[in-house]
Parts: structure tokens; C-alpha cells; sequence
């Protein structure tokens, strides 16, 4: 037995893991077997699989639960490989052709989705774009923490103050506004005391969203990578980008890139009608930072991206329907900038952003895409002087408001002076 070569599925929870062993051959379940998510379960879960000398692991999610023991194999020089729930549950449903779910079924649809699927992807050790994935998290939860306190300082100040604040409230106005107070009532000093228990908590927030701002720029700074060179990206949002996308390879085309970060509209046609729907799937981290740079194009009429927005407004589409358009086409411009970032083999904080293509260990061949070569990198964009330090939103109206259109030429999306453009560089709304 320890001679044969074999598949272990991994269905991982929060307290165990469930193995399935298969035959890559016969698909058949040469044994399994359940051990919890501990120190020791591991050694008894490695012990487990030294049993056969050649095996493989795929393990779910290892993005999500399975992460953690994904890299513990990974560290412990064991090849894995990631498999992506929905496939996983796709394939338990149609293999079985009823409901019944187990955890050992799990484990068996993940490793027979392996054995059966195309795109497969290998699991490599976490390198730098973890750092960045773990401070754009962080820095998201700071904005959210200091949304909330200025939400409570805003609300005890209007209780104070006859007619109420301005809607954008900071600290320094808010000190400013307290300092005019003089409360004389009991409840008052109360409202006045939180409110400057509320101002330090925002100070205190700005603080650290500040320090992790920078921490960000370092690691973007370091990754080698253009992203900050497109208009409307700046080193946070190229953070979250660099982050979400990690390996730009395991998207084939831009149109699967698009798909991945929702900018792709759903196709919803029926017989003679032809007709699409937004898309409310995909990354939305990533379709937010591709959001925030659309709205920064639109907000400065002399960019690219305001003269394509409103050359559809003048087609007849809706503001968001435009913003919609403008969103798809910057995918295609981040997509090709990532390739570009690849061709000069870019070093993401210490290590590669790329890894070498897996190839699938699935028993048919995949197709090869040959990505067409990326256009030029562009200059480097403007100042935004409309965003905010605290949050890295622009003080711009939705796009929505947006004035009346102009007639505007077809747009690169960046400062750098129009070239020819070829049919392969063009971007598709």
C-alpha cells in the first residue's frame, strides 16, 4: 500500500478535518478517517498519510477554513492543492444526485472535483501579498470603527447645537464646536463629555489609519508594481488590488478577470431579446477599488475617464449605467497593467507576485490562452485633491450628479498622450 499513488480530499472545519483517500484510477475511497483540528490531531493527520509514500493533497477553501492547514502542508514540503467550494459541492450533487451531505462526502467531492476539473490551482506559501491583504483588512476596519464614532459624535452634537452640524464632521471642527458649548443642564454635560470621549477615539483612529496607510505605501513601493501610475489609484487602493488579485496568471483573459471582480454584466438573453444584467457577484474588495477609481476619473473633467463617461451619457445611458460602462473598461486597464508588472518580474515585498502555472491534475488537457501583450505603461497620474486621508474616498458627488455631458474622444484612462491602439489593447464596455 505505501507504494500506491494517491488523492487526499480535505473537508477542513473549525474543529476537525475529515480525510478521504482516493484512487486517481478508480475513484475509488481507499480509506478515510477524521481528526481533530489540534497540534496533536495534525501529527496523527500527517501520520495518517505517510502511510502511502506518493500522495497528494486538495483541500477546500483554502482561501477560507482550510487556509491554515493548507499552509501547514504546504510549510511541511506536502504538494496542495486548493479547490474551490462551489466546484466542490457542484460535483458532490451531480456525482451522488441527491442532498445528502456528510463530511466525509465532502471530503470525497473534493478530491473527485480535483481528479474531474480544470483550473485547479497549487497552493504555494504565503509570501509578501499576505502583509498586504492583512493591512488592507486592517485599515478597512479602522474606516469602519472611526465611520462609527464619528456617527455617535454627530449625533450628541446635534442634540447640542440649535440646527444641527454640517454632514462632513472631523475632529478639529468638532473641537471647535465644543469649545463655543457651555451646557447647562446635567444631561448636557453628559452629551458634552461623550463627545470628547467620541473626538479622542477619532484622533486616535486617524492615528492609526495613518500609520497603516504608510505601512501599505512601503509594501506597494517595494512590490515594483505600476499599479499607481493609472489614473485614480492610489498606494491604497493598488494595496487592496495587489492583495485580492495575487497571481494575475490564473486569469486567461481580461474577460475572466472581469467576471472574477463583478464589472462583467450577466448575460440574460432569450431567444431574439438580447439583453444583460448587473452583476452583483464577484470580488467586491476588488470591484470597490475599481469603484473608487471610476468615481475619481469622473470627478475631474479633464480626464480620460470623465470624457468616456460622458460619451455614453450622450448614447442615452443612465449615470450608473455609464459609471457601470467606465468600471468595465478600467478592468481591462488594470488587467493589462498587471500583465505589464509581470513581464518585468516584479518582486511583491520580498517575493514573487507570480508563480509559475500549475499545471491541472486533472486527466484532460486545458487550453493554453496567450494573453496579448500589454500596451504601454502610462504616466503618473494627477494629485486628487477631493480624497480623504482618513478614509481614501473622494469628497465627490456620486456620479449620478454628474454635470451635463460633453462630446469627448474615445479614452486611455491615463495622462500619457494618445497613441494608435490596436484591436487587441482595445477595451471593450
Amino acid at each position: 500500500m505505501g507504494s500506491e499513488t494517491v488523492l487526499i480530499g480535505v473537508d477542513p472545519h473549525k474543529a476537525s478535518n475529515t480525510l478521504a483517500v482516493l484512487d486517481p484510477a478508480t475513484r475509488v475511497v481507499v480509506a478515510s478517517k477524521r481528526f481533530a483540528n489540534t497540534s496533536s490531531g495534525y501529527d496523527q493527520l500527517r501520520s495518517f498519510a505517510d502511510q502511502w509514500s506518493d500522495h497528494r493533497w486538495t483541500v477546500e477553501g483554502c482561501h477560507g477554513a482550510g487556509r491554515s492547514l493548507a499552509q501547514r502542508l504546504v510549510r511541511g514540503g506536502e504538494v496542495v492543492f486548493d479547490v474551490p467550494a462551489k466546484l466542490a459541492a457542484r460535483v458532490r450533487i451531480y456525482s451522488q444526485g441527491h442532498g445528502r451531505k456528510t463530511d466525509l462526502d465532502d471530503a470525497v467531492s473534493v478530491g473527485t472535483a480535483a481528479l474531474l476539473g480544470d483550473g485547479i490551482a497549487r497552493v504555494h506559501a504565503d509570501d509578501g501579498l499576505v502583509s498586504l491583504r492583512l493591512l488592507s483588512d486592517r485599515r478597512a476596519e479602522l474606516v469602519a470603527l472611526r465611520t462609527q464614532a464619528v456617527c455617535r459624535l454627530h449625533r450628541l452634537l446635534v442634540e447640542l447645537t440649535p440646527g444641527g452640524l454640517a454632514r462632513k464632521l472631523g475632529a478639529d471642527k468638532a473641537l471647535r464646536t465644543l469649545a463655543l458649548l457651555r451646557p447647562d443642564t446635567p444631561i448636557d454635560v453628559v452629551r458634552v463629555q461623550l463627545a470628547h470621549e467620541h473626538v479622542a477615539d477619532i484622533q486616535a483612529l486617524d492615528v492609526k489609519i495613518k500609520a497603516v496607510g504608510r505601512q501599505i505605501g512601503e509594501l506597494v513601493t517595494a512590490s515594483g508594481t505600476h499599479l499607481t501610475d493609472l489614473y485614480g489609484i492610489g498606494p491604497v487602493i493598488a494595496g487592496r488590488i495587489l492583495a485580492e488579485v495575487e497571481n494575475i496568471n490564473r486569469f486567461p483573459s481580461r474577460h475572466h478577470f472581469a467576471s472574477y471582480n463583478g464589472t462583467a454584466p450577466i448575460d440574460a438573453s432569450s431567444g431574439e431579446q438580447v439583453r444583460h444584467r448587473l452583476s452583483r457577484s464577484g470580488n467586491r474588495r476588488l470591484n470597490h477599488a475599481l469603484h473608487m477609481m471610476a468615481v475619481t476619473q469622473i470627478r475631474y473633467p479633464g480626464s480620460q475617464g470623465r470624457g468616456y463617461y460622458e460619451r455614453k451619457r450622450l448614447e442615452g445611458k443612465t449615470p450608473k449605467e455609464a459609471l457601470r460602462c467606465l468600471k468595465r473598461r478600467l478592468s481591462d486597464v488594470v488587467y493589462w497593467q498587471l500583465l505589464a508588472d509581470q513581464a518585468s518580474t516584479i518582486d511583491a515585498c520580498g517575493s514573487p507576485t507570480t508563480a509559475t502555472p500549475t499545471r491541472p491534475i486533472s486527466t484532460s488537457p486545458k487550453a493554453n490562452s496567450s494573453p496579448a501583450a500589454p500596451p504601454p505603461r502610462p504616466r503618473s497620474r494627477p494629485a486628487s485633491p477631493g480624497s480623504s486621508p482618513s478614509t481614501g474616498k473622494t469628497t465627490a458627488s456620486s456620479a449620478s450628479k454628474s454635470s451635463t455631458p460633453t462630446n469627448a474622444s474615445a479614452p486611455t484612462f491615463s495622462n500619457k498622450p494618445r497613441r494608435p491602439r490596436t484591436t487587441r489593447s482595445r477595451a471593450h464596455s
